[in-house]
């Protein structure tokens, strides 16, 4: 099984009460992925999770030591920036490891990549995510967009499996529903094995010695419904995604 390291799926949330003349804000963090969480650790995985503002302190700074901390990163709802401007760099001008060019030249090295999508991965709300500037993004099986990539369900679709895999053997033609997802294209040689709508939803490909795959929508809330993280496939689908990653599947 594999050493799984989920980076992102955390947030602050700052909400201001008027009550009349009267206001005071209030402050909460949340963390997100649990179902993804226990689900890979049901399937045998060893998983980690390294919340957002935590990347600046846990990152590591070697490339030997990433390689010793994971088989397979999985990159959610979190932008580049947080990898690319750390407070010595932003505030002090002071040369820091590329944190993202670490992770691709691990991919590149035979490591697996899995970017799922949200509000801050892809292109991301306004174009925030900025995922496609990067040299991560030259290895993931999906093209990536420099504008708002968002595309909202509310009514729902239900993703179909289009293609012949390892990873979608046997499980349902036709998922749950998803609320929505970012709209990316699938690079010439990789492989669209599922898709929302006209959209690509799953796709995966090589990259280097390594192997990379995009899941576009959530993986918990709120572009995945409680239908959907309550299927009974949920937890093949990524178990199947994360041992592809790390070579134990093949095709």
């Amino acid at each position: 099984m594999a050493r799984v390291l989920l980076i992102g799926e955390s947030w602050f949330v700052h909400s201001i009460h008027q009550k009349g003349f009267d206001s005071f804000t209030t402050s909460e963090y949340e963390e997100g992925g649990q179902e993804f969480v226990a689900a890979l650790r049901g399937a045998g995985h060893e998983v980690s999770h390294m919340p957002a503002h935590r990347i600046e302190s846990d990152f590591p700074r070697v490339a030997d030591d990433l390689r010793a901390l994971a088989d397979v990163i999985v990159i959610s709802d979190v932008g580049a920036n947080s990898f690319q401007l750390s407070h010595a760099t932003f505030a002090r001008s002071v040369v820091e490891p590329d944190r993202i060019g670490m992770i691709t030249d691990f991919v590149g090295a035979g490591g697996g990549v899995l970017m799922v999508g949200g509000y801050m991965t892809f292109a991301g709300i306004d174009g925030r995510a900025r995922w496609a500037d990067t040299t991560l993004a030259g290895l993931l099986p999906v093209t990536v967009r420099t504008r708002d990539d968002r595309v909202e369900l509310p009514a729902g679709v239900e993703p179909k499996v289009v293609g012949a895999h390892a990873i979608v053997a046997e499980l349902d033609a036709t998922w749950p529903p998803l609320l929505g997802l970012n709209r990316v294209e699938a690079r010439e040689g990789s492989k669209t094995l599922a898709v929302a709508g006209d959209d690509p939803l799953l796709v995966v490909g090589t990259a280097g010695a390594g192997r990379a795959a995009a899941f576009t929508s959530d993986l918990s809330p709120h572009w995945a419904t409680p239908a959907f993280l309550a299927w009974d496939g949920y937890r093949p689908l990524f178990d199947r995604i994360v041992r592809w990653l790390s070579g134990e599947l093949d095709d």
